[in-house]
């Protein structure tokens, strides 16, 4: 069972939940999602699984998910990026924001995610559980293609572009 590490409005941890249960309660809870640019400073998006309970197949920055409880955000990023991307580099944190989004299917993401960048120049090899395909993008073309088919990306992926990766 994993779980997920519940936190306030200030990401101070007040406990802990199932991870599906976090997602069937819409409990706001700590998340991490990781920005890996290469030297030409195109981004490494990832389609996510086709089978994932909850934004299957949508289009995403390199890697998000949880730290478990009494891990580290920075060290939770950095096992995630090996695991769903075969991939290492160094990160540095960024920046945080909170959100929430409800899905179709009855579940809501309550996340308060922290974001980490990066840059490698190595080509990453995904697990197939987590990751449908992947491919390298400007930001210029990501915020296109995010303006014509806004459905086709996560909802945390299209705030974070917004707010953080922004081309202007």
């Amino acid at each position: 069972m994993e779980e997920v590490i519940l936190v306030n409005e200030k990401d101070e941890p007040i406990g802990t939940m199932e991870k599906l249960e976090a997602h069937q309660k819409g409990a706001l809870h700590r998340a991490f999602s990781v920005f890996l640019f290469n030297p030409k400073g195109e981004l490494l998006l990832q389609r996510r699984a086709l089978h994932k309970y909850h934004s299957a197949g949508l289009w995403t920055n390199t890697c998000c998910s949880h730290p478990r409880p009494g891990e580290e955000t920075s060290a939770a990023a950095h096992r995630r990026l090996k695991e769903e991307m075969g991939m290492e580099a160094d990160l540095r944190f960024m920046t945080s924001f909170q959100y929430r989004s409800e899905f179709e299917n009855g579940l809501t993401e309550h996340e308060f995610d922290h974001v980490f960048i990066g840059s490698t120049d190595a080509q990453p090899l995904p697990d197939a559980e987590e990751v449908y395909s992947f491919r390298w993008l400007s930001p210029e073309d990501i915020h296109k293609e995010i303006a014509a088919c806004p459905a086709e990306y996560t909802t945390w992926f299209r705030i974070a572009m917004q707010n953080f990766f922004s081309t202007t």
